[in-house]
């Protein structure tokens, strides 16, 4: 017997006081640190339009030819102005007083705060019945206001029976800054309503709610901060676009990382009264599934980063961002928020210290939904997922009605538009690319060769070249050679040379952003390659933009299924599984995909969609519909290391069956609130993802994959050591 001098020491009072400080101490400067970086995150929503760009040629490559002359317009121009066209037109033929009170109204466009005094006389078509002028708008401007105000001032000068449209351009930017102007605040309102709704019916608790959605928005507060001082040092670019997606993903992964926690920590509750104790236990558990998690969809965004388009290749690290503050909050801020609160967080359905009925229920329900599925899938596994294969081929199938090859700058803001009637009343009066025109940069000895080219094109309707010497800054080139622009009697011009080069126009026949438009550049393009000509302007930039997204969505897929898959091989310690995961993924995409076709096409009627939205879905719906896999297979290895292969796919499924849906569902709720963005792209990637996420959540997850894992029983686990000595 040991002597009374040698017992253990039992922990005094003040030990005690010591521990309990601690416990307090922790949680209380975690939620500090989040507190000061939300805080200064927080005041940044409303300035993030200071160090984004919505201009399409800032995202081509460098190398791309719309790139390079976007680059020299401003030598040639040496103006860094965005045109807008004022289109007037009346019923009947215009009167000369008409004319005369159009003009007077139009010269006096530069009074409008950010227009620039470079503003065109006003052209009459040759049906008497319209009239054009070109007025440039400041590059600095705030150009919805501009152009807002440069509207308003021509709508009450115009003559009575004379409507004004402001097009071109400008008129395009200023609806795409209009439709991106809800996100801060309508989006990210929408976003964290529908996500409140979900959680207060899912767990009927007040204060849980407030709990989870506290988490994701200082995660989002710090995303933004760090992303928009890395925006502002230029170090990433910034798009409304990009924008509205980093809100949806943090909002959407922070709760799903948030639920995946506190589902384990109800867990604990019943089997630790302590509550540090059941939040230890539960970030243990949580650990695993929400690093890989979230490592899967970092992976996967950076893969972004091969994109020739910088719209994608910096969405991958400003997503990626958004993911690393995701799974920062729910790792450090949540536990300590949940510490604090303990069971009172579940308030008033508080979960009960029960070890005795979780040691009956062997860690298993044995009602309720996920379990009456679990015994239907013991009973017909291979039936369950084959009839799902099918229906889900099935789905497929509508992926070839998919019209992914481009949309007309008119129809990239959806609902009215005065832009676009005025491109149409322009069409109609005036060729339709005017104000757009073909640009092409030649060699100066080389422009009359450039100049017959255009002329020959039944797609040009006329050509100039930038000439500082002429009245109008320009000269009118013609098959006999130059003519100045200006009174009679105006001196022949000379073009403005720089490094020896020159700057045609070629005015479109057909509007901008036309199918034929396009069909005229490419044209041009292939007749003027023997002159190394460079070819750009708003067509041009257009056509680049879809070969390169083309050129990323077939590289890009690839590589995000190769890597992921990678992941989920160190994840599972396996080789089939995550084979067979990332079919069943791929499947689920393919029939989101001809699901979203259909509906685009037949309930929409939209024009099409942008090459990259097939790129976006994958991403997102590879990427995030992968997590719901990782949840679930993760707890099923957790259970057949104990149980076997074919229990543990059923106890896996009954355990994670609540949170996993929960989460789709917060997660199909989070990305159906772009769709109150009225940007088409947006609108059809909120579809997509929206449908893909439910259906990976009750079709996939719950039905495909744990007839297909129970089913095989271990071999699933090939090559790994479940496989070869575990049991079914």
């Amino acid at each position: 017997m040991s002597s009374p001098e040698h017992a253990p020491t039992p922990p005094t009072r003040e030990r005690t006081r010591r521990h309990s400080w601690v416990r307090v101490l922790i949680p209380v400067v975690l939620i500090l640190v989040w507190l000061v970086g939300a805080g200064l995150g927080g005041p940044l929503f409303g300035k993030v339009d200071e160090v984004s760009s919505n201009d399409q040629t800032s995202y081509l490559p460098e190398s791309a030819d719309a790139t390079q002359v976007q680059k020299l317009l401003g030598e040639f121009n040496d103006s860094d102005a965005i045109p807008a066209i004022a289109v007037f037109v009346a019923d009947g033929e215009l009167s000369e007083s008409d004319i005369q009170t159009i003009s007077d109204a139009v010269a006096d466009a530069p009074s409008v705060e950010g227009v620039s005094e470079d503003v065109s006389p006003a052209l009459t078509s040759e049906d008497g019945k319209a009239i054009q002028a070109f007025i440039p708008i400041e590059g600095d401007a705030e150009l919805a206001d501009a152009i807002e105000a440069l509207g308003a001032q021509l709508r009450d000068a115009a003559p009575d029976g004379v409507t004004v449209y402001i097009t071109g351009p400008a008129g395009f930017s200023a609806d795409l800054v209009a439709g991106f102007a809800g996100i801060d605040g309508l989006l990210l309102g929408v976003a964290l309503l529908a996500v409140l709704v979900i959680l207060v019916l899912v767990y009927r608790s007040l204060l849980l709610p407030i709990v989870v959605l506290s988490t994701s928005l200082f995660a989002l507060c710090v995303a933004l901060l760090v992303v928009w001082w890395l925006a502002k040092f230029e170090v990433l670019l910034l798009s409304g676009q990009t924008q509205g997606i980093l809100f949806i993903l943090v909002i959407g992964a922070a709760t799903d990382y948030a639920l995946l926690f506190v589902a384990r920590f109800r867990e604990e509750l019943r089997i630790a009264q302590d509550k540090g104790t059941a939040v230890l236990a539960a970030w243990k558990g949580s650990f695993e599934p929400i690093v890989a998690s979230g490592g899967t969809v970092i992976a996967g965004l950076l893969c972004l980063l091969l994109s020739d388009l910088k719209s994608n290749s910096t969405l991958g690290p400003v997503a990626a961002i958004g993911i690393v503050f995701a799974m920062l909050a729910a790792l450090t801020l949540l536990p300590a928020l949940l510490l604090l609160f303990g069971r009172a967080v579940f308030w008033p359905r508080r979960p009960k210290f029960e070890p005795e009925v979780v040691a009956e229920e062997h860690g298993m329900r044995k009602t309720g939904l996920w379990a009456r599925l679990a015994h239907l899938i013991t009973k017909r596994p291979r039936i369950i997922w084959v009839v799902t294969t099918l229906v889900l081929l099935a789905g497929a199938a509508g992926v070839l009605q998919l019209n992914a090859v481009g949309v007309p700058q008119s129809d990239l803001v959806l609902g009215a538009s005065e832009a676009r009637d005025g491109q149409v009343a322009l069409g109609e009066h005036f060729p339709g690319g005017s104000g757009s025109p073909v640009y092409v940069v030649v060699a100066e000895e080389q422009l009359q060769d450039a100049a017959d080219v255009l002329l020959a094109d039944d797609g040009i309707d006329g050509v100039t070249v930038t000439a500082a010497d002429s009245p109008s800054g320009s000269a009118t080139v013609t098959a006999d050679g130059l003519e100045a622009v200006g009174p009679p009697g105006t001196a022949a011009a000379e073009p403005t040379v720089v490094d020896g080069e020159v700057l045609l126009q070629g005015t479109l026949t057909d509007a901008a952003d036309s199918d034929a438009a396009a069909a005229t550049v490419r044209d041009l393009r292939t007749q003027l390659d023997d002159l190394d000509a460079l070819v750009g302007g708003v067509t041009a930039t257009a056509i680049d933009t879809n070969d390169a997204s083309i050129h990323d969505r077939n590289l890009i897929i690839p590589v995000i299924l190769v890597v992921i898959m990678l992941i989920l091989m160190l994840l599972l310690r396996s080789i089939l599984a995550p084979v067979l995961l990332i079919l069943t993924t791929v499947l689920s995409f393919g029939t989101a995909m001809g699901v979203s076709a259909l509906v685009f096409n037949g309930v929409f009627d939209f024009p099409g969609a942008d090459p990259a939205v097939p790129l976006y879905g994958f991403v997102f719906l590879v990427a995030l519909g992968i997590d719901y896999n990782i949840f679930l297979m993760t707890r099923v290895r957790e259970e057949s290391l104990e149980h076997g292969t074919r229990e543990g796919v059923l106890r896996g499924l009954s355990i994670t069956g609540g949170v996993i849906t929960s989460a789709g569902l917060v997660l199909a709720a989070t990305f159906a609130a772009l769709s109150v963005i009225p940007i088409l792209f947006l609108v059809q990637l909120a579809f997509i993802v929206a449908f893909g996420v439910l259906l990976d959540t009750f079709v996939v997850r719950s039905l495909l994959v744990p007839a297909l894992a129970y089913d095989l029983g271990r071999v699933i686990w090939w090559p790994s050591k479940l496989w070869r000595r575990g049991r079914d």
